[in-house]
């Protein structure tokens, strides 16, 4: 009874918080929609212990990526929630690896985003290693065009640099950087 009395009051005092701040800190609007996609590239690397085992004469699984996604962040004021999926090329050890999170984080400064990530992820080895699917754990940085000097090349719309690192259930570690458009 405690939790839908608290929830019941959480509802109520929304509209109170919303009107209380009009506008993100880009100027853009305070709640809303924002959709986007983007270019990655990186490295995942996975521990020797991890359920992809080791393949005899092999190290560890491991390959370059280079990843397609998609997603759409809900600005609430200050912070934002969104949802993002992936589509990634491997190289070396992993054929192909493809997956969905949920984001929430902070809007910093101007145009830029610190977030924290979890979802679920598929990973297809080549080669001998399996095919697994898990946990997907991450935080990242999207640094926007005023954040780095280029205020006013691209309005509140356009392009960010992102930085992440990911974890495949605390058995890999998977740095990735690369351009989002957002729209």
């Amino acid at each position: 009874m405690k939790k839908f009395l608290a929830a019941a009051a959480i509802l109520v005092a929304l509209p109170a918080i919303a009107s209380a701040q009009d506008t993100a800190p880009d100027g853009t609007d305070a709640f809303g929609v924002e959709p986007y996609v983007g270019v990655l590239g990186g490295y995942h690397t996975f521990d020797r212990g991890s359920e992809f085992g080791a393949i005899p004469g092999e190290t560890i699984m491991n390959g370059a990526l280079i990843s397609g996604i998609a997603g759409v962040n809900v600005p609430l004021g200050p912070v934002f929630v969104g949802v993002e999926g992936n589509a990634t090329k491997g190289f070396s050890d992993i054929d192909w690896e493809y997956g969905v999170k949920g984001r929430f984080g902070a809007r910093a400064g101007e145009s830029g985003l610190i977030y924290a990530s979890a979802g679920y992820q598929w990973v297809n080895g080549k080669g001998g290693w399996p095919d697994r699917k898990d946990w997907m754990y991450g935080a990242g940085v999207e640094v926007g065009p005023k954040e780095i000097g280029l205020g006013g090349v691209t309005g509140n719309s356009g392009v960010r640099l992102r930085v992440q690192v990911d974890t495949y259930d605390w058995d890999s570690f998977r740095p990735m950087a690369g351009v989002i458009f957002h729209f």
